[in-house]
This record gives C-alpha cells, sequence and structure tokens, in this order.
C-alpha cells in the first residue's frame, strides 16, 4: 500500500487514503465497518484511519452505525456512508440516444432521464445536450423538496477525493452500461457506472499523473467561473461513457467507429470547461463492466473476478474484467471486440475491414434473423473466452434485452 502510494506529494497521498477509507465505507453498507477493521484492510495505521474518518464525519459524509461485540475487550464502534451526502452524474452517449442519470454515495439511482441524440451532429451540439441534461437533471433532483440539502461547509474535500478517484476508476440497467455501473457505486450501464465511478470517489489509485486529489485546472476555473454545475456542492463530477475507442486517461476520443469527426476531440476538458465539476471518460462498454464488477465486489466470474462484458446495441464491443479491474490495454483501447473478423472475404465494416463480427451481427438483426445474429455473436464470444480463459461472459444493450432468451442460447 505504501510502496504504490511511493512519490506521490502529501495532498495526493492524502486524497489517495482518504479513496480507500471512503470505498471500504461504500462496501460496507448499512452495517457499517469499524476503525480497526478500516485499518487492517487498508494497511494504515490507526492513528491514520482515526484523522480520515474524523474529517469525514465533520464534512457530514460518515456517522456511527452502533456498536459491534469484539472478541476481546471493549464493543467497536462501526461507522458508514451518509448516502445523501453526495452525488454523482452518470451520462451514456449511445449512436442515438442520451440516458443521464443521478446517484448518490450507495449507487442508488436518485433520477434518470432520456433524450434522442445524434452522436454525428457536431461536438458543440452533442456538448448543448449533455449539459442541458445534466443540469435539469442535478438541479431539479437536487434542489427539489425532500432532497437531502447541500454539503455542510468544509465538505469540499470530498470533491477533491472525488476528482482523484474519479481520474482513477471509471458514473464505470438491462441493457444500459450506464445503469449497471451507477447501480453499483456513487464515486459507475455506460452512464451510470461512470457516475458511480464518480461517487465512489473512492477509489483513487490512479488519478493523473499529478495532481490526484486536486480538480483539474479546467474543472477548477469553471467553477470559479460559474460552470453549469459548479453551484451544487453535493455534486462530485460527471461520468460520460460513450462508444470508442477513446484515451481515458486523457479524455480524448479518438476515431468512434462510425463518426470519425470526433477524433481528437478533448471530451474531458470540454466538459469540464463547461460544467464546473470533474469529469471522466471511458468507453460504455468498460463503464458498464466496471459497474458489474463494483456491484459484485470485485469477484464476478470467479478468479478473483475475470469476466467479459458484450454490449449489443446499435453498435457491438467488450468491456474486460480481469482480477476484479478493468483491463484497457497499453494505449486504453482493449475491448474492441466487434472488430475482429471472422469472415474474411465478408461484407466491409464501418472500421476499413471486412468480415467484423459487428457488421456481421448487426446485418442479422437488421433482417430480423436474431438466431443467425446470436450464431455470430456466441462464434465471437467462444474465441474471446478461449483466448483470455474466462469462465463467464455477460451480455447487454437493447439488442439484447429485446430477445435475451434467444441471444443467450446463442452463446
Amino acid at each position: 500500500m505504501r510502496g504504490a502510494a511511493g512519490g506521490a506529494n502529501l495532498l495526493a497521498l492524502r486524497s489517495h487514503n482518504t479513496a480507500l477509507v471512503l470505498d471500504l465505507l461504500r462496501t460496507a453498507g448499512t452495517e457499517g465497518i469499524s476503525r480497526l477493521e478500516l485499518a487492517e484492510r487498508t494497511g494504515l495505521t490507526p492513528q491514520a484511519v482515526s484523522k480520515i474518518t474524523a474529517r469525514l464525519r465533520g464534512e457530514g459524509l460518515a456517522t456511527e452505525a452502533g456498536r459491534r461485540a469484539s472478541t476481546g475487550g471493549k464493543p467497536r464502534t462501526v461507522l458508514r456512508l451518509v448516502p445523501g451526502a453526495g452525488h454523482a452524474l452518470g451520462v451514456h452517449l449511445d449512436r442515438d440516444e442520451l440516458r443521464a442519470v443521478l446517484v448518490d454515495l450507495d449507487g442508488t439511482v436518485v433520477a434518470e432521464r432520456r433524450a434522442p441524440l445524434d452522436l454525428g451532429a457536431g461536438a458543440e451540439t452533442v456538448l448543448a445536450g449533455v449539459a442541458r441534461s445534466a443540469e435539469e437533471l442535478a438541479t431539479e433532483a437536487l434542489r427539489s423538496p425532500g432532497a437531502e440539502g447541500l454539503l455542510p461547509p468544509g465538505a469540499g474535500g470530498l470533491r477533491a477525493a472525488a476528482a482523484g478517484g474519479l481520474r482513477a476508476a471509471a458514473a464505470d440497467g438491462p441493457g444500459s452500461p450506464t445503469e449497471d455501473a451507477l447501480r453499483t457505486s456513487a464515486a459507475e450501464g455506460p452512464g451510470a457506472s461512470a457516475s458511480k465511478e464518480q461517487a465512489r470517489g473512492v477509489r483513487v489509485p490512479g488519478g493523473r499523473a499529478s495532481g490526484e486529489g486536486r480538480e483539474s485546472p479546467v474543472a477548477e476555473g469553471a467553477r470559479s467561473a460559474g460552470g453549469a454545475l459548479g453551484a451544487v456542492p453535493t455534486l462530485l463530477g460527471l461520468g460520460v461513457a460513450l462508444p470508442g475507442p477513446l484515451d481515458h486517461g486523457r479524455g480524448v476520443l479518438h476515431r468512434v467507429t462510425g463518426f470519425p469527426e470526433w477524433d481528437g476531440y478533448p471530451l474531458r476538458d470540454a466538459l469540464e470547461r463547461r460544467l464546473g465539476v470533474p469529469v471522466v471518460v471511458d468507453k460504455d462498454t468498460n463503464a458498464a463492466a466496471l459497474g458489474l464488477a463494483v456491484r459484485d465486489g470485485g469477484d464476478r466470474g470467479g478468479a478473483g473476478g475475470s469476466f467479459a462484458y458484450l454490449h449489443l446495441g446499435t453498435g457491438l464491443g467488450a468491456g474486460l474484467v480481469f482480477g476484479g479491474g478493468v483491463h484497457r490495454g497499453a494505449r486504453t483501447g482493449a475491448g474492441e471486440f466487434g472488430h475482429q473478423v471472422l469472415q474474411l472475404d465478408g461484407p466491409p465494416c464501418t472500421c476499413g475491414a471486412r468480415g467484423c463480427v459487428e457488421v456481421l451481427c448487426l446485418a442479422a438483426v437488421a433482417r430480423g434473423d436474431l438466431a443467425e445474429a446470436a450464431r455470430v455473436l456466441g462464434t465471437g464470444a467462444a474465441n474471446l473466452a478461449a483466448l483470455l480463459d474466462i469462465d463467464q461472459v455477460l451480455l447487454g444493450g437493447r439488442t439484447v434485452a429485446a430477445a435475451p432468451e434467444a441471444f443467450v442460447h446463442g452463446v
């Protein structure tokens, strides 16, 4: 634990340690966890844990959840998160639909909305739609009667931790990667997953090369300049999921299949500048896979939590989880499952190759031959399972959700 943090400055280290404690509080749920258990599981000293938990309690993020009998000595006081003390937004940008979800620190969905979207309409149009949906959803849900209200003074520390965790983790429902991730935790379906990453806070092993535990200069500047969401104190940040390929670390899009105009676009910085909150950008399939992994405590699929998530909607992609963590590859481009070639002389694909799984599968769906679509998907899935030695393949996406039995049988 200490070795992994070597070389970090004190602010980054404090943010990292806070994130570790927050994540354990989140996974403990309503039963809570004692300070001694937190120290044992994080590798931090009891004194460090006491300082962190005192700060979290002072900021209204954690509270006592009773006392638990111990094997020796006096009963231990256990702590739990206060779910309504922080929220995160998750947005899934599909080729033809925008879905926004708001979650609390437990990953419970507070509100959601959908809107038509044309991903090829241009950056300004798409960003305006994201900003409008995010702002309306957050302000209506968090400022409505009965809402939890604002973070207490000093609670900006969670936002800082979330900014670090945001950059380190990735929000990453049935048929929607955002919802799957969102229902997982609050600091990750693609929109929801991304939001959870934000809310979880709280998994800060990665972050940017510098500045972990702090908002990026872009988000910080936008907040001070009155970004659209910067005035909502309980909002930790925004997670955005969309088709890849993209650079997860920098939040820059590459040549999104079918939408070459997005190549090189700095989506993360553009949204931070407009909205005034930290933003994380990830492939929708990775966000969904992360959400599934977090929801199941990182052990879905056995082998320490290894599985593949295949998403079939308007496109086809995969999210890969090894040992409980998302595998992104050296250039964060892993998971382009839809563009493995199955038929050398097959029909041309939008990626430039021929006979890709995606073009064969979507063509079968278009002509109503779901059995053939499932057969193609199953062939690709079998190749993937044999290559990666995984025991579980999960299916999702609108097309699968419309006929789940056909695709489960085919795969």
